[in-house]
């Protein structure tokens, strides 16, 4: 039995990219670059903010001044917006309290800035009890550096061999193989299957419930 599950949270616990894609495209057409549709939004997302804005803008604007200025126009849309579209994957409710009454820790490990992190769980897993929500905070590495999950271990205080690491993308099958823990990859999220196997998941699963039989059930 595995006594900790570690989950990623955008494209793995919830379907954030209308939101992330309405906020991006707000902070563009306001300093007037070219907005992108919804449908491209998944490659763009999966290293943090920062990282998606420099993405979505052209090559030669990349400069840091201009990244700061659309990040601060996403951040002021976003922090209004980020439950507007946003919901949980289908069965991911039933996973969470049926590994909570199991008896099984469960914490998240996400790129995405802390503040929203904070405000977008309580908003849609109120009656789940995380023993830890991470997100990106100043002076700590982005994944896939392998730190947020390290942070997660020392609060939880749970081995490694009894942790889980559950995730939609190559970043987080990094993460988990860094850390030297056990990663099982999503394929509901924002990425393809095919990437999930080039970075090396531990197993490969398309219904949360299989998560549930994976923990209760390992030897």
């Amino acid at each position: 039995m595995k006594q900790l599950v570690i989950f990623d949270l955008d494209g793995t616990l919830l379907n954030t990219i209308e939101d992330l894609g309405h906020a991006v495209n707000y902070a563009l057409e306001k300093n007037g670059y070219a907005t992108h549709t919804m449908a491209s939004y998944p490659f763009f997302v999966g290293n943090g903010v920062r990282r998606l804005i420099t993405r979505v803008l052209p090559e030669d604007c990349r400069d840091d001044k201009t990244v700061d200025v659309l990040l601060k126009d996403f951040k002021d849309y976003y922090n209004q917006h980020d439950c507007d579209y946003t919901k949980p994957y289908a069965g991911i409710r039933d996973l969470l309290h049926e590994l909570q009454a199991s008896g099984v820790k469960m914490a998240v490990a996400s790129n995405k800035y802390q503040e929203a992190v904070e405000r977008i769980i309580s908003h849609y897993f109120a009656d789940v009890d995380f023993v830890a929500v991470e997100g990106q905070v100043e002076g700590r590495n982005i994944k896939p550096d392998p730190s947020v999950v390290f942070s997660i271990l020392a609060e939880a205080q749970v081995p490694k061999a009894d942790v889980l690491y559950v995730g939609d993308s190559g970043v987080d099958m990094e993460t988990a193989r860094r850390a030297c823990i056990d990663s099982v990859g999503v394929t509901w999220g924002f990425r393809p299957e095919k990437e999930l196997v080039e970075y090396y998941a531990g197993s490969i699963v398309s219904n949360p419930m299989d998560i549930l039989e994976m923990c209760v059930n390992s030897d």
